[in-house]
């Protein structure tokens, strides 16, 4: 490698300027807010300290403009990084000089986040589905299908009146979040859930069983695209799960819902801080409904 290269792709020289011009930048921003700061001072009479005080702010957006183009040109000099997970010797594919042969490392870098990501969520589906009573001796396991027990769909058969009653109690429970059921497609049950002036929830049941929930910010449509906090109240369904008795799951789950009426207001309970990425704490303890940020909660 030659002298000069931090990393293939990386001028070194050039990279070096460049901080310098940062730091020349910021300097330059530093002496426009002092001239603000400093107003129109050291003249006697006020057309004076007005000519002053423009030459000097003029002589300090120039310096400002021309630090900043010397920054971009320095910056187009730096060149691109290479990726920062080699994959050892599948590196050398992005040498090639067959042009179809080299976007291939990137794309295999891409695979390699994608797998990491589906392991870590396998393992945390995993790990959900462990806590639940859902396990099997083996001699469970050796038990032909004739002999073995047929569940009956308890959850799927309630009345719709039943299901009504145990809607109103949640919402006569939760006074600063109010339950709107209908039932656009028979007699299966849509929930419109809105938390204060902070989320609106769609939760879609069969019966009292929730088959699947969209959140959504208060001023957003609950139609669109889903975000963070459905990923974690699809969580949360898996969670809360007691099929002997549903209506402790429903009103479970809506007791963790309903924690994120202090979704702008409570702190990360690990670090501490409202904001995290820009982001406020968006996950919530199934347990103690404690408020974490998604990265703090591991």
């Amino acid at each position: 490698m030659a002298e000069g290269v931090l990393s293939p792709g990386v001028n070194l020289e050039a990279f070096s300027q460049a901080i310098a011009a940062i730091q020349a930048l910021r300097s330059s921003v530093t002496r426009v807010f002092d001239c603000l700061k400093d107003g129109m001072r050291n003249k006697e009479t006020l057309e004076g300290r007005e000519k002053g005080f423009v030459a000097a702010f003029q002589e300090s957006l120039h310096s400002v403009s021309r630090d900043l183009g010397e920054l971009e040109r320095l910056s187009n000099l730096v060149g691109k990084p290479s990726e920062n997970h080699p994959l050892h010797n599948s590196g050398l594919l992005s040498l090639d000089p067959v042009q179809d042969k080299t976007p291939l490392y990137s794309q295999l870098l891409q695979a390699y986040k994608w797998s990491n990501k589906l392991q870590y969520h396998a393992g945390l589906a995993s790990g959900l589905l462990n806590q639940q009573s859902l396990k099997r001796s083996a001699n469970q396991m050796g038990v032909s299908a004739k002999r073995r027990p047929k569940a009956q769909p308890t959850t799927l058969v309630l009345p719709p009146q039943y299901v009504d009653d145990v809607i109103n109690r949640i919402d006569r429970m939760f006074p600063e979040m109010s339950i709107q059921l209908s039932r656009p497609n028979g007699t299966s049950a849509m929930l419109l859930v809105t938390l204060g002036k902070v989320l609106k929830v769609i939760v879609v049941m069969r019966s009292l069983f929730i088959d699947r929930t969209i959140v959504k910010g208060y001023s957003e449509n609950v139609y669109t695209e889903d975000g963070k906090v459905t990923d974690h109240a699809t969580t949360a369904l898996l969670h809360y799960q007691l099929p002997q008795m549903p209506d402790v799951v429903v009103r479970s789950f809506m007791t963790w819902l309903r924690s994120y009426i202090k979704l702008f207001q409570a702190p990360c309970q690990r670090c501490g801080k409202f904001l995290q990425d820009g982001l406020p704490p968006t996950w919530r303890d199934f347990r103690t409904l404690e408020a974490f940020h998604d990265t703090c909660r591991q």
